[in-house]
């Protein structure tokens, strides 16, 4: 999954929109972010195969970012640090807590076997991957979902609804991109590429979250 982990910090925004958007779409995918780190790190490890159907990436070793005990952690350090640094308030830092969790859920839905259930012990994904036209399916109507209670919280409180077809478009650009590329390259490369697109939507999600003048 890739684009779909969006449509939690989308569905969040338009639930809890304290919290500015950006904390949520770097929520998102900061369990991500930090395997990106740590593969090219050389902490965690992956490989690449492109005779793989839907995703190429075979994912060793994770357990840092994508065990379940170490997703639990960093969703609460998130929520604690929204808490204590951007001093929100507990609902909205629970709700970025809750989106940092919502990406293993939505990883268990596509992964093949590679997500642990315990530091070291057994794996599980359900293989989504490995059927591509309902994987994609399933993140397009994720994304839709999500965009569409943002998009009805920004028209409720005034601020015009225009960021949500906006930044919408902008993901799925991104997907598209996804797909077409080759999915070949070494693992430093491909998460060195994978941690420049998750911070550039970060920075496009301040600017779509801007109130109109």
């Amino acid at each position: 999954m890739f684009v779909g982990h969006y449509a939690a910090a989308l569905a969040a925004k338009g639930l809890e929109p304290r919290a500015p958007l950006w904390t949520y779409v770097a929520g998102a995918q900061l369990i991500d972010i930090g395997w990106s780190v740590l593969v090219q790190a050389g902490v965690e490890r992956m490989q690449i195969d492109p005779t793989l159907p839907g995703s190429a990436l075979v994912l060793e070793h994770m357990p840092y970012t994508h065990s379940l005990p170490a997703s639990l952690i960093w969703a609460v350090a998130a929520a604690v640090l929204a808490r204590l640094v951007l001093r929100l308030n507990w609902s909205a830092a629970a709700m970025i807590g809750a989106v940092v969790f919502s990406h293993w859920l939505g990883d268990l839905l596509v992964h093949r076997p590679d997500l642990e259930l315990w530091f070291g012990g057994q794996k599980v994904g359900l293989g989504l991957w490995n059927y591509p036209l309902p994987e994609q399916a399933l993140e397009m109507g994720l994304l839709a979902m999500g965009g569409a209670v943002w998009a009805w919280q920004r028209g409720k409180s005034g601020q015009g609804a225009w960021s949500a077809p906006m930044f919408l478009g902008f993901l799925l650009i991104l997907q598209i991109v996804a797909m077409v590329l080759p999915q070949n390259g070494g693992a430093v490369g491909v998460a060195g590429s994978a941690l420049a697109v998750y911070l550039v939507t970060t920075l496009v999600a301040v600017l779509a979250d801007r109130k109109r003048a």
